[in-house]
């Protein structure tokens, strides 16, 4: 099984959306967001910068972008940039552990282990830097 999580939020105290999906495409990256233009009222008025990286449904010449809504991209090869990227061996972990019958129960396990991960701060920290940023606007669990 083939899963990608987004959590995505202009605004970290007040909202938090995500999209966990079986698999990538440029066509569900273009629902992605539309629906996250759409759940934070984005247009005209009222503008987000996704920053992202070069991933090819995020590059796509079929990719629809919302108004209100701009992308920018990271340069390839840049997980210094993305230090939350050096994350994602420690959510793996218990998926590569478990065998999850259904997405329902594959998210269960994410979340536990998401919440514990936010009560390790020296190993955030260490990892990313990110642990004043987490306290301050990741209030997720």
């Amino acid at each position: 099984m083939d899963v990608v999580v987004w959590v995505c939020t202009p605004d970290w105290q007040e909202r938090l959306k995500e999209w966990i999906l079986p698999h990538v495409n440029t066509k569900i990256f273009n629902q992605v967001l539309d629906d996250f233009a759409t759940e934070y009222g984005l247009g005209k008025n009222k503008r987000v910068l996704l920053v992202i990286d070069q991933a090819g449904w995020h590059t796509s010449d079929s990719l629809k972008i919302p108004e209100g809504l701009d992308l920018i991209y990271l340069p390839a090869k840049s997980p210094e940039l993305q230090p939350a990227e050096r994350l994602w061996p420690l959510t793996n972990e218990v998926v590569a552990n478990s065998s999850p019958l259904s997405l329902d129960e594959l998210e269960e396990l994410l979340v536990f282990r998401c919440q514990q991960l936010m009560k390790q701060h020296d190993l955030i920290q260490g990892l990313t830097g990110l642990l004043e940023k987490s306290k301050r606007y990741l209030p997720l669990f």
